[in-house]
């Protein structure tokens, strides 16, 4: 199986920045795509970004704008996040999940997922 433990959320005022990360371990396939999503209440869960196990990214263009980086450190089992001039309509609970292969925009499509981290920005 595959573990995922998350950290890095809080409170930011507006403009300020966060990095999220999403820390791995298990062995159920060789090699993995990583993808953080995040879900306010009522709304339906987004898509934010994926990286695949050599490094291809994939982002939400039209929610990220730019702000956002997704990146891994695979000798550390990591997969960061970092979050950059936050708005309050970025606040949501942001959730890193885990697949085998191949990258995947859909959270229909992931295995592994973790707890969730709460992402609050302040008006």
């Amino acid at each position: 199986q595959v573990q995922l433990v998350e950290s890095g959320g809080g409170l930011v005022q507006a403009g300020g920045s966060l990095r999220l990360s999403c820390a791995y371990s298990g062995r159920t396939f060789s090699r993995y795509a990583a993808g953080w999503f995040r879900q306010a209440p009522g709304k339906e869960r987004e898509f934010v970004a994926t990286i695949s196990q050599a490094g291809r990214v994939v982002y939400s263009a039209d929610s990220v704008k730019g702000r956002f980086t997704i990146s891994r450190d695979n000798a550390k089992n990591t997969v960061n996040l970092q979050m950059n001039s936050l708005k309050p309509e970025d606040t949501a609970v942001y959730y890193c999940a885990v697949r085998p292969d191949l990258t995947s925009t859909k959270s229909s499509e992931y295995n592994y997922w973790g707890q969730g981290t709460q992402v609050t920005v302040s008006a």
